[in-house]
């Protein structure tokens, strides 16, 4: 059975290659995620992307529950540092769900140092730019 891991982005990813790429890189959100595809040929990787926290909430609580999942990739951008919602979200789900960052939040402005929803997350990946995707989709395999 193929596994299948649901890939949730959040507010302003849809700018990467444009929005600030000495932070972030230069390769678009899509160029990321077909080269995440390609590294894992065996594995279905459904992509969702909103800027909307209630979207991202509505999301989360629309496959935490789904079995055909093997869990779920977060980067919640900025809604990382401030959104109880959602962190009150993925602990009301029953998929684990591993937290994402292109940058290493920890090496940031103080504000991008803490994470609401690291404690109810499986795990953290922070500052493997790309990569950290991969990192993540492997630790749900």
């Amino acid at each position: 059975m193929k596994h299948r891991i649901l890939i949730i982005n959040g507010p302003n990813l849809n700018l990467l290659g444009r929005r600030e790429p000495a932070v972030y890189g230069s390769e678009t959100l899509d160029e990321i995620l077909d080269r995440l595809d390609a590294a894992f040929p065996d594995v279905e990787l459904d992509r969702y992307q909103s800027n909307s926290e209630g979207e991202i909430i509505d999301r989360l609580h629309g496959a935490g529950f789904d079995r055909s999942y093997a869990g779920i990739v977060l980067n919640a951008g900025a809604y990382t540092h401030t959104s109880l919602a959602i962190a009150d979200a993925i602990a009301a789900i029953d998929l684990p769900v591993v937290e994402v960052h292109l940058s290493n939040i920890f090496a940031r402005e103080e504000i991008r140092r803490r994470s609401l929803i690291a404690a109810v997350c499986s795990g953290s990946i922070s500052g493997f730019g790309a990569k950290s995707y991969e990192l993540a989709v492997r630790s749900l395999l």
